[in-house]
């Protein structure tokens, strides 16, 4: 990826003040943002803004994170978007759900820009060498 274009993150979270934030913070990161308040639209972003990751929160009514990242890990065209869980859920059956499930990373809310910051560099690093790996 050209590295001079800022990498492109969507943010979908129902909490629409959390989203807005946490999608202002990223931009001041050099991150250019999108957001969605819920699941089905986070899906439809996806394919309009091609974000490069998702911070997805996992507990959304209607369709929650876990069946977005289902619904983008069945297709081959997305492999290469790292998926982030963010949310507030940080159990073991949470956690083996959403490693099952597809996700990079699991970051549990409240969390500090740092921690987020790190886990979308982990993410999108270990999406970048899957794509490699894939390309070979």
């Amino acid at each position: 990826m050209d590295q001079t274009t800022p990498q492109r993150i969507l943010v979908v979270d129902d909490n629409s003040e959390a989203a807005d934030i946490s999608a202002e913070l990223l931009e001041l990161h050099g991150y250019r943002t999108a957001v969605a308040y819920s699941g089905m639209t986070g899906l439809e972003a996806v394919r309009t803004f091609e974000p490069h990751a998702i911070l997805l929160d996992l507990g959304m009514p209607g369709m929650d994170g876990y069946q977005v990242a289902a619904a983008l890990r069945a297709v081959p065209d997305f492999d290469h978007v790292a998926l982030i869980a963010f949310t507030a859920w940080g159990d073991v059956v949470t956690r083996q759900r959403v490693i099952a499930t597809g996700f990079d990373e699991h970051v549990i809310k409240p969390a500090n820009l740092d921690r987020i910051l790190s886990a979308l560099r982990t993410a999108l690093t270990k999406r970048e060498r899957q794509s490699a790996v894939n390309a070979a």
